[in-house]
């Protein structure tokens, strides 16, 4: 992906931020990585990027050895399956970072040089270049842009597509690391834009090939009661891929959000081990029954996914920007849900977390008791004992890693009680001063002639969920939506010298050397979904353009979400 096609520096905020996070006494108000200055790349960055490349390639190399290894023994079949295992899901993933490069750079090489928009993203661009005045922005020459296209285009053909991704950002960290201030704020969340963009795709990949890779190899040395050193590292490099990418996944998640303390790599250690043991034990019991009962393997498997996925709707999640793109989110974190546990809703995790370790361990324990039962003569009973063994301690193993994170490692500190829902207390605001942000969030500046509305909004919006309690203000916001149904998404104005709703942010000195204010009509979204501008790619296109006609880095600013104790009251607009 081009290196301009990645996002650009943005601060971003909320208009409804509690003063309580900003007293010295609060322990939510602890130094956090903000996003308008970014967190110093460090040489540990770069070496988390390089292990990540060697994860790579150690769990796609293993594999296509182990299948080449099965063709030269004539194990057609198992050959078959390792394969399908690697070359499926590697498409995949590598389809969608094409759509995403093409979605990314087709602007940018357009020949008229007139910053536009297509698609969806067609009325953010050019709202974008209305607020720059017409600005033009130089395309890139005919031979470079030809050239990117077909080198793109032969990555990703060669299933490298990760790879390259993985090299910018290393490219993207050292720029931040030897620029200054301001150009290190821009390459600092272009970084944040690609390693959120590398970790959603690594992520899909290791669940749609690493999991299943996994349960298929353990299956075959417990069929045939032997272990080949490839079938052994074949899957120890799936196992290292999948812990290494749900903690990978949640650092970067934290890393990306301003208003979320970072995660040290101890407690990427801890995260990374509780869900290597977890997920041993949880593949080792799928594999024992599946060398038994493989009908009955597929059964239940396909039920377990079913009911987990219908548990994921139910509990309304709110990632995606479109209901159906929503739903096939939700199907995906199905398939995650069969091996591991995945936060993806806000609010109190401690009782969901609790249902859904118990109903694994009672799975596991059903699996390897039935394997244990109706295993075959040649197993023997002290073999049978020690694996049975090994599949307890492993996930006792995982549970004391978790119980070690959330207790002592966590970014928020120790997290006991309540205090188990994901976000830091962000303490209450008072009545007026609601009101006050209220206000100057969803009203457009009056007098103010240079505000522009970007007519492209999110397909749908995300869906809210009826709490069935009267909220103060609620209703009068009900009546202005049904007077108005047209009320704008996106809107981009210059920043005003002086605003009642943010001077608890910044002084008016520092904020009349501010660029353009995205606002977006939309509650912010909070841990552990990504903010609108890292989901939706017209956002990141909107800044790049705003980007060339200002010297100071756009600001995005989400409406206020009154943000209580435990507590986030949900907006449904409609457009």
């Amino acid at each position: 992906m081009a290196a301009k096609s990645d996002g650009a520096a943005v601060s971003v905020e909320d208009d409804n931020t509690p003063k309580s996070l900003s007293e010295p006494g609060n322990p939510a108000a602890r130094p956090r990585c903000t996003a308008a200055g970014g967190k110093p790349y460090t040489l540990l960055d770069c070496c988390w990027v390089l292990c990540a490349l060697l994860v790579f390639f150690s769990d796609g190399a293993t594999d296509l050895w182990l299948a080449a290894d099965y063709y030269l023994r004539g194990d057609y079949w198992w050959f078959g399956l390792t394969l399908v295992f690697v070359v499926v899901p590697s498409a995949v993933v590598q389809v969608l970072s094409f759509r995403w490069f093409v979605y990314d750079y087709s602007d940018l090489s357009g020949g008229d040089g007139e910053a536009s928009g297509s698609g969806t993203g067609a009325g953010a661009a050019g709202a974008a270049a209305g607020a720059a005045k017409a600005v033009r922005v130089a395309p890139p020459q005919r031979c470079c842009t030809v050239c990117m296209w077909v080198f793109q285009t032969v990555l990703h053909v060669l299933q490298l597509g990760q790879v390259w991704r993985y090299i910018h950002a290393l490219y993207l960290g050292a720029q931040s690391r030897w620029h200054s201030n301001g150009p290190r704020r821009h390459f600092h969340w272009r970084l944040m834009f690609e390693s959120a963009d590398i970790t959603m795709l690594r992520l899909l990949e290791a669940f749609l090939k690493s999991a299943p890779q996994l349960v298929l190899q353990l299956s075959i040395m417990i069929h045939g009661n032997t272990v080949l050193p490839l079938q052994g590292l074949s899957a120890s490099a799936s196992l290292v891929s999948l812990a290494w990418m749900i903690a990978s996944y949640q650092k970067v998640l934290r890393d990306s959000r301003d208003d979320k303390l970072p995660m040290s790599y101890k407690a990427v250690i801890a995260q990374m081990l509780w869900h290597f043991f977890t997920i041993g034990a949880r593949t080792v019991a799928f594999a024992l029954f599946a060398s038994v009962f493989q009908l009955y393997f597929g059964i239940f498997i396909v039920s377990h996914w079913c009911v987990m996925t219908f548990w994921i709707i139910q509990g309304e999640t709110d990632f995606c920007m479109s209901k159906w793109e929503e739903i096939i989110y939700n199907m995906v974190v199905g398939i995650i849900y069969i091996f591991c546990w995945f936060n993806v809703k806000e609010g109190p995790s401690r009782f969901r977390m609790t249902v859904y370790y118990s109903v694994t361990l009672a799975e596991n324990v059903a699996l390897t008791a039935a394997w244990y039962t109706y295993r075959g003569p040649h197993t023997s009973d002290s073999y049978a004992l020690v694996v049975v063994c090994l599949v307890a301690c492993s996930f006792a193993l995982g549970t004391f890693f978790m119980l070690v994170y959330y207790c002592w490692l966590h970014p928020d500190g120790p997290v006991l009680g309540s205090q188990w829902g994901g976000c830091v207390d962000e303490g209450v605001v008072g009545a007026g001063g609601v009101a006050g942000v209220i206000d100057a969030c969803l009203t457009p500046s009056q007098g103010s002639q240079t505000d522009m509305v970007i007519t492209s909004p999110p397909r749908t919006l995300p869906r809210t969920k009826d709490t069935g309690e009267p909220v103060p203000g609620e209703r009068d916001r009900d009546k202005e939506r049904d007077r108005d149904s047209c009320l704008p998404v996106f809107q981009v104005r210059p920043s005003p010298s002086s605003s009642p709703a943010l001077l608890h942010r910044t002084s008016s000195s520092s904020r009349a050397q501010e660029g353009p204010v995205i606002r977006i009509d939309l509650p912010r979204k909070r841990y552990p979904a990504w903010d609108a501008h890292f989901i939706d790619r017209r956002l990141r296109k909107t800044i790049l353009l705003l980007e060339t006609s200002s010297a100071v880095s756009p600001r995005i600013q989400y409406r206020s979400s009154m943000m209580g104790s435990k507590e986030v009251l949900e907006y449904e607009t409609t457009v």
